[in-house]
């Protein structure tokens, strides 16, 4: 399945009586580079929410965060007996040594055991973390294949073009060396000014020629890549194919390169030059597949 490398995905639930959120971020990345985020309640399972990242996902730069949710008054509490004693007692304090100044609320809030917070203390289990970490992802991996069937669609049309301009150069590879042969021939008529001509040299010289101008091999390594490139997208299930692609992108600039430097030819020439202009932006689409 093709999955592009940038998603998001988030789910929520129980881990025992406290409601947890995790949220997932991936961009593209050339390996699984995970940074993980957890409250300090959750930190000591941090082991198995990466090795269960590693297990669904293969390539990608993937931020996780995972929180409690608490309701606003379970933040935090005051004990209001407390306070009223230690509100009295700083003003008891203050009358007898006479000292100025207010007693105010921030400095009673202050004392020890007037607010209480919430526990951090987890009593869920890690299959109860686990559990919405799987939500997290299933959702993550929905929005990575809906982007990877775009961008596989983008890919298709990009490497229609290339296939068109390598048609393109088949057809005018065998003009473009009648139309040397010719031009050789009509060379060596106008230099030798009557002269008789070596026939056989001459043809010699010709195959030469046609040999070193000859792109057909390279044609047939880029059909034989197109190929492979449709057969790769066109896969259901399986490892990611980034990789794959990639590696067909490098063998088809390769075949691009050698037929432009054989080409001598300002039509091949322009064809080659779409051809690179294409590749680069396929390159760039393909690099956010996982």
């Amino acid at each position: 399945m093709i999955r592009s490398m940038t998603g998001f995905g988030a789910a929520e639930g129980l881990v025992g009586t406290t409601r947890v959120a995790v949220e997932l971020r991936s961009v593209n990345h050339r390996f699984f580079n995970p940074s993980l985020k957890l409250s300090s309640d959750l930190s000591k399972w941090e082991p198995e929410v990466r090795e269960a990242l590693r297990k669904r996902i293969s390539r990608g730069h993937v931020t996780l965060t995972a929180r409690t949710v608490r309701d606003a008054v379970d933040v935090a509490s005051i004990n209001e007996t407390r306070f009223a004693e230690y509100a009295a007692r700083l003003k008891e304090l203050r009358d007898r040594h006479g000292l100025g100044g207010e007693v105010d609320v921030a400095t009673v809030l202050r004392m020890p055991d007037v607010i209480h917070g919430a526990t951090e203390e987890q009593d869920g289990t890690v299959e109860e973390l686990l559990l919405i970490v799987e939500g997290a992802i299933a959702a993550l991996g929905r929005m990575r294949e809906a982007e990877g069937a775009r961008l596989a669609e983008v890919l298709r049309e990009r490497i229609a073009v290339i296939e068109d301009a390598v048609g393109r150069i088949a057809v005018r590879a065998p003009e473009r060396v009648v139309a040397q042969r010719d031009r050789l021939r009509e060379n060596v008529k106008v230099l030798a000014e009557g002269i008789a001509v070596d026939e056989q040299r001459l043809a010699q010289e010709i195959a030469i020629l046609a040999d070193r101008l000859d792109v057909g091999e390279e044609l047939d390594r880029f059909a034989s890549h197109i190929t492979a490139f449709r057969d790769a997208l066109a896969v259901k299930d399986g490892d990611a194919i980034g990789k794959r692609l990639g590696f067909l992108l490098q063998e088809l600039l390769r075949e691009a390169n050698t037929t432009g430097s054989k080409a001598n030819d300002a039509t091949i020439q322009k064809d080659v030059l779409l051809v690179k202009e294409e590749l680069e932006r396929i390159r760039e689409q393909v690099e956010n597949l996982e």
